[in-house]
């Protein structure tokens, strides 16, 4: 699966839970870009987030009971903890790079959320302008799970599942979606490659990574728009010639950097 183990993975922040926020939720990206807009940095602490939402009612739900809920998914789905790497990462590159929020929140939930993780590869193999409906949606969901959920359940799967895709311009429409390919920017193509070299990826195969794939980038794209990242300081890139290599001094600690290599 990754040449890291589960266990290092999961100090990364990635999760391996059999379900997932989109069996209630999409990806909550309009809730997101507000609670980090309402919290700035990366040092504030899990707590300070949950407090803007439960108690500063920052995201404006009308009930406790709402915003508890609220809570939970999107700590499912982005750990809002900065001790997390790919919550803190995530942040950095979100306040440097606005076009690169409905991706790298894409990215973020691929990893971390396990029904999305299985449906968005399939979903996103159609080609440019194909019809995706919810059935089509609801029977891979079926097939990969036979049994699993009731028929209100996969019906809201489906739906959360396109609505993710929708918001983060993989899919248009609303009756009839069709898909739509997006346009990645140097923020999203960071956060892609981070997530492979966290998974074990290194020189030239970090740009064809499942990663790199989701944000419908080729190898030669995602190299350009590694090299502006590059340039802004938020990863290093090097190319000479076929040889290819990408460091992420400003992303990782220390201490990650170990976990990567065995390190105490």
């Amino acid at each position: 699966m990754h040449s890291q183990t589960q266990d290092i993975l999961e100090q990364f922040g990635f999760t391996f839970s059999k379900s997932g926020a989109h069996t209630a939720r999409t990806y909550m990206l309009e809730d997101l870009e507000t609670l980090l807009q309402y919290v700035k940095g990366t040092q504030s602490s899990q707590g300070v987030y949950i407090h803007a939402i439960e108690d500063d009612n920052c995201l404006n739900k009308r009930t406790k009971k709402t915003r508890s809920i609220t809570t939970r998914h999107l700590i499912e789905l982005y750990s809002l903890n900065p001790e997390i790497a790919l919550f803190r990462n995530l942040v950095y590159l979100w306040d440097r790079d606005p076009e690169c929020h409905p991706h790298i929140a894409l990215l973020c939930t691929f990893v971390r959320d396990a029904l999305f993780r299985v449906t968005a590869p399939y979903i996103l193999s159609f080609k440019s302008g194909d019809v995706v409906t919810r059935g089509i949606v609801e029977q891979f969901i079926e097939d990969k799970f036979p049994g699993r959920f009731s028929e209100a359940t996969l019906k809201s799967v489906a739906q959360n599942i396109n609505g993710t895709l929708t918001k983060s311009g993989h899919l248009q429409g609303k009756a009839k979606k069709t898909r739509s390919h997006i346009r990645p920017s140097p923020g999203s193509i960071a956060y892609g490659l981070l997530l492979g070299y966290l998974t074990g990826s290194r020189g030239p195969l970090l740009f064809s990574t499942e990663y790199i794939k989701m944000l419908d980038c080729s190898v030669e794209s995602a190299i350009a728009l590694a090299l502006i990242a590059s340039r802004k300081g938020w990863i290093v890139f090097k190319r000479i010639g076929v040889i290819i290599d990408v460091q992420f001094p400003n992303l990782l600690t220390k201490k990650e950097q170990g976990l990567i290599y065995g390190k105490d």
